[in-house]
């Protein structure tokens, strides 16, 4: 019968402690009233237990701190820190001595080691230590390799090494949501939750514009002057709760100017989210790059530049219309305007504009008269291409809300 030799003893330990901040300690109060059978035994023994706030021993926050008591949960956008520690347990002296930390993920193994170079020598009783950080860019299974490589007296080369697994959790779930305004700009609704157990205390949400937007925060309104956050004094995020964040992006001008640039799927931004939780650790996540589908306006697309809210009955207004060749071909084009049953437009239809040259644009002054109060919508404006005899029809421009003469509208 075959016999395994013993497995041999290592000369040195390996001890690996994940390094986190204490937690505040907490109490569960247990009081009676004064008519009660304990009487004041209960509130004696709350006043004399040093965990408690003096003065305020029903709490059950204390002013005592608690050291971790196991691994925790680790999430995305958090550092993980770490202590290893290589201790020599026998006694003798062990030489050329290399501790290696790597961490491997589900796409990438990291080296962690601060050095990569070998102790020349470890004496008994003595240890090796380091200190790892990094910073957690991925969800799912991590496991930390710890490899100790050494010689012994007698010039012999040992190797041994620990795993440790843990799980790395999502912190936030990000929703995002475009709306597309007639002005070429675009609006964003960001909704982040926080699904940790914990509370979250949300430092900065920031909207990073590509190079084709400027962006604008609408999250903070003026009072008296200072500019007040719209959340409140108070920038904690309760565990499941979930805050919507509004931005307003504005193509550039050298863009804007260029009516077939903003075509398709066009690049927004990222978002750039940081947080605390508990003592202060700290998280950062950064999105990928968000992606909207710039709505489709044909060949030619026509907007108002400028039209009054509120007009008097029968009386002439004016509007300015910015008519964009968004094809990749010259057009000549011819605008017709007819009226509707309660607006009337001035002036000579069927007049030619002129030819336009791909993503160009016009501007035309137009005047309007409406013959019956209420909101009203500008309709009736067509457009044809004479090259290859099509017409455009754009109804529904705006609307415009129609009032007595007698009612003065304000300028």
């Amino acid at each position: 019968m075959e016999v395994n030799p013993p497995k041999q003893e290592h000369l040195l330990a390996l001890k690996v402690m994940r390094l986190t901040k204490p937690t505040l300690f907490t109490n569960i109060p247990v009081t009676c009233e004064e008519k009660d059978l304990p009487g004041e035994l209960f509130n004696q023994l709350m006043r004399d237990d040093p965990s408690t706030v003096n003065g305020a021993e029903i709490l059950m926050l204390g002013e005592m701190l608690t050291l971790p008591q196991n691994f925790g949960n680790i999430f995305l956008g958090e550092t993980f820190s770490s202590y290893i520690s290589v201790h020599n347990d026998s006694n003798q002296v062990v030489k050329d001595i290399l501790v290696k930390a790597d961490l491997q993920t589900s796409s990438q193994r990291l080296n962690l080691s601060a050095s990569n170079a070998a102790v020349a020598e470890l004496k008994p009783d003595c240890c090796i230590d380091d200190v790892i950080h990094h910073e957690v860019k991925e969800i799912g299974t991590h496991i930390l390799v710890c490899a100790v490589s050494y010689t012994t007296q007698g010039g012999e080369k040992m190797y041994f090494r620990k795993f440790f697994k843990f799980q790395v959790l999502k912190p936030l779930d990000v929703k995002t949501k475009f709306y597309n305004a007639e002005t070429d700009e675009v609006f964003l609704e960001a909704q982040i939750q926080n699904i940790t157990t914990s509370p979250m205390f949300m430092e900065k949400v920031s909207l990073e514009p590509s190079i084709m937007y400027n962006v604008a925060e609408l999250n903070s309104v003026s009072q008296a002057g200072e500019c007040v956050t719209t959340f409140g004094s108070r920038a904690y995020l309760q565990p499941m709760d979930t805050r919507q964040y509004l931005y307003c992006l504005k193509p550039k001008k050298e863009f804007a100017e260029k009516a077939g640039i903003i075509k398709g799927v066009t690049v927004i931004g990222k978002l750039d989210i940081v947080w605390k939780t508990n003592l202060g650790e700290r998280g950062r996540l950064q999105t990928s790059q968000l992606q909207r589908m710039a709505p489709g306006y044909g060949d030619v697309r026509l907007s108002l530049e400028a039209i009054p809210d509120t007009v008097n009955l029968e009386e002439p207004f004016h509007i300015t219309c910015k008519i964009t060749n968004c094809s990749e071909r010259t057009m000549d084009l011819v605008l017709e305007m007819c009226n509707t049953n309660s607006l009337h437009w001035c002036g000579i239809s069927g007049r030619q504009l002129g030819k336009l040259h791909p993503s160009s644009s016009l501007c035309l002054a137009l005047t309007l008269l409406s013959s019956v109060q209420g909101l009203q919508s500008v309709s009736g404006l067509r457009l044809t291409d004479t090259f290859l005899k099509r017409t455009y029809e754009y109804d529904d421009i705006a609307q415009v809300c129609v009032v007595s003469s007698a009612i003065k509208v304000e300028s």
